[in-house]
């Protein structure tokens, strides 16, 4: 069983918030979210990204976020990407993670992403079905430590982020690539419909 307390759904939300493009509101809400955090012991691991957001200009915090994540594929933030690459499956399983939203019987505005974008599933779970939402994290939790540990490798504040998401879920985080690997009992995809592994430590994870 998932480990959820009340802080559980505050510490998605936040993470949320703090993996998704950077605008005014998420400025805005720094004093919000320090409460917040702070009431459910959290706020250590997401107080490096608060601090590089108020310490950069905006212009500046979302030019090393585009970079970091929209154009580097190391820190692909839609998590069957890292499970199943650019093969054939992936619709398949993009379809999955759709109706888990039609089931919970709320729309959710995708705004343009595709169903299995991090911060999307995040929110789902604190606002809309936490049973649901970490089932999906539990399934996808290969791919949130494959993530956790490219942002180690890079030194990006994120990682912390990232490890507070994986703590709230059931057993210890792997040491390294490897032991995801074992742990999932995956190997890397064999079809590929577009896109080259970008990194031959990231190899993206597939279902035996």
């Amino acid at each position: 069983m998932a480990r959820v307390s009340a802080g559980t759904a505050v510490v998605y939300q936040a993470a949320s918030w703090c993996l998704s493009y950077p605008d005014t509101e998420l400025q805005a809400r720094i004093p919000l979210l320090r409460s917040a955090l702070a009431e459910c012991s959290a706020l250590d691991a997401f107080e490096p990204v608060l601090s590089l957001v108020e310490s950069l200009s905006l212009a500046d915090f979302q030019a090393t976020y585009v970079q970091e994540f929209d154009l580097s594929k190391r820190h692909a933030l839609h998590l069957s990407y890292w499970t199943d690459g650019d093969t054939r499956r992936r619709g398949e399983v993009l379809g999955e993670f759709k109706k888990v939203y039609r089931a919970s019987g709320v729309l959710v505005d995708m705004d343009g992403e595709l169903p299995d974008y991090l911060p999307m599933v995040l929110e789902f779970a604190a606002t809309v079905d936490m049973e649901a939402g970490q089932d999906l994290l539990n399934k996808f939790r290969p791919s949130l430590e494959m993530l956790r540990l490219a942002l180690i490798d890079d030194h990006l504040p994120q990682a912390s982020i990232l490890r507070a998401i994986c703590d709230t879920l059931p057993g210890a985080s792997p040491a390294d690539r490897a032991a995801v690997q074992a742990m999932a009992g995956y190997g890397p995809p064999t079809e590929s419909v577009g896109l080259e592994p970008y990194d031959p430590r990231l190899l993206p994870l597939r279902g035996a």
